[in-house]
């Protein structure tokens, strides 16, 4: 192998285009690869002038060893040697370019020889460039800092891609934390293109369920506050259940009160019928949870009030809380309903029992005189589902 004596001076190494930074400190790192000393300390010598660190190897087996440890770290580029005994150049270039911790890291190639079959072989087996002794000052310094400048470059796009995979997973972590605190319908709006138009308000046909419990108040006044938070957690995680089960939105619960709206956000053909089926599977379950609180000396029991029309939906509240809800009548229906129902009671108003009377037996409740309505409500009370077993008396 030719071996080069280092000129004494060279004006393009004294003013190179790649300073050093203003602490002194160097620009970059390269990892020079040749068996010959000589040559390690020459190209040493150059890369110092463009104000560049230099670590050595002695061969190609060095070099890899170099590159995968802790010091490979701080290597912005390779200049490696052809010729080499044992593993050469081409070897070691292929075994970089193999590694996927290592691939994308710039290499050029120093050879002896200017053979255009060696360049292509090279070039193609992925080196970034290469270049042949004697070298060039200025061909050295314009093809090493194109390579640093490509490893910053690569550098920085894989700080961003890290930085967009932490947020993406913030993102989905919060959107989580959402369903945990939000129906899941309402969730979804806040990360959906057509959420913002929603929450905005809209005028859209629904169906309104208000559920509470008799008797809650005189326990309440007297049970202990871990029975009365512990026969809550247990009322409100079946209640919950079976608003998911039907595609209810919650709109909020307050105690032992609880109201849930069906074909918003989320549209629903059915909508009528859904509430009316979660409303029996709750008391269905409700009916298990009481039988085992009567043990306990607590008498609680459930009424429902249904109602079907028109309402304007969207955010409601102030910066910092907002809430998903719904205003009209059919609300306010479907809050009094609830409020006349007996323990057992599903009371439907006339246009939510019109739409699924084919489906459902019912008895009448008669015209109730419900707060803030002018006129009597006819309402109808659910006995059961036409589809499913009788209730047992």
């Amino acid at each position: 192998m030719t071996e080069l004596v280092p000129p004494a001076h060279d004006p393009a190494i004294a003013r190179p285009d790649v300073a050093p930074a203003a602490d002194g400190a160097p620009v970059g790192t390269a990892l020079v690869v040749d068996d010959s000393a000589v040559n390690r300390k020459l190209l040493g010598h150059l890369l110092v002038g463009l104000g560049i660190d230099v670590l050595e190897a002695v061969d190609g087996a060095a070099a890899l060893s170099t590159l995968r440890d802790a010091r490979g770290a701080a290597v912005d580029v390779v200049l490696l040697d052809v010729e080499m005994p044992e593993l050469d150049g081409y070897q070691t270039l292929a075994a970089i370019k193999s590694d996927e911790s290592l691939r994308h890291l710039p290499v050029i190639m120093v050879s002896g020889v200017d053979e255009v079959g060696s360049v292509v072989r090279c070039i193609e087996m992925g080196a970034t460039d290469y270049l042949t002794k004697p070298y060039d000052s200025a061909l050295l310094r314009a093809r090493v800092n194109a390579s640093l400048g490509a490893k910053r470059l690569r550098d920085l796009e894989v700080a961003y891609a890290a930085r967009l995979a932490a947020l993406h997973e913030t993102v989905e972590r919060q959107k989580q934390e959402l369903t945990r605190f939000l129906s899941p319908q309402v969730a979804a709006l806040i990360s959906s293109p057509e959420g913002e138009q929603l929450l905005a308000g809209h005028r859209r046909q629904i169906t309104v369920a208000f559920a509470d419990l008799r008797g809650f108040t005189a326990f309440a006044q007297q049970a202990e506050p871990e029975e009365l938070l512990g026969l809550l957690s247990e009322y409100h995680e079946m209640m919950g259940r079976a608003i998911v089960e039907h595609g209810g939105t919650l709109e909020h619960f307050a105690g032992d009160g609880m109201m849930v709206f069906f074909n918003d956000p989320v549209v629903q053909a059915d909508h009528v019928e859904r509430a009316v089926r979660m409303a029996v599977a709750m008391r269905e379950r409700f009916e298990g949870m009481a039988s085992g609180w009567r043990k306990r000396g607590f008498d609680l029991q459930l009424g429902i009030g249904v109602a079907s029309g028109y309402a304007t939906l969207g955010r409601i509240g102030f910066e910092g809380r907002y809430d998903y809800g719904a205003i009209g009548n059919v609300v306010i229906l479907a809050s009094r309903l609830s409020g006349e129902a007996r323990g057992g009671q599903i009371l439907l108003a006339r246009r939510a029992q019109a739409a699924i009377e084919e489906l459902v037996e019912t008895e009448s409740a008669g015209e109730l005189h419900l707060k803030g309505f002018d006129r009597p409500e006819p309402a109808a009370n659910v006995v059961a589902l036409r589809d499913a077993p009788p209730r047992p008396d």
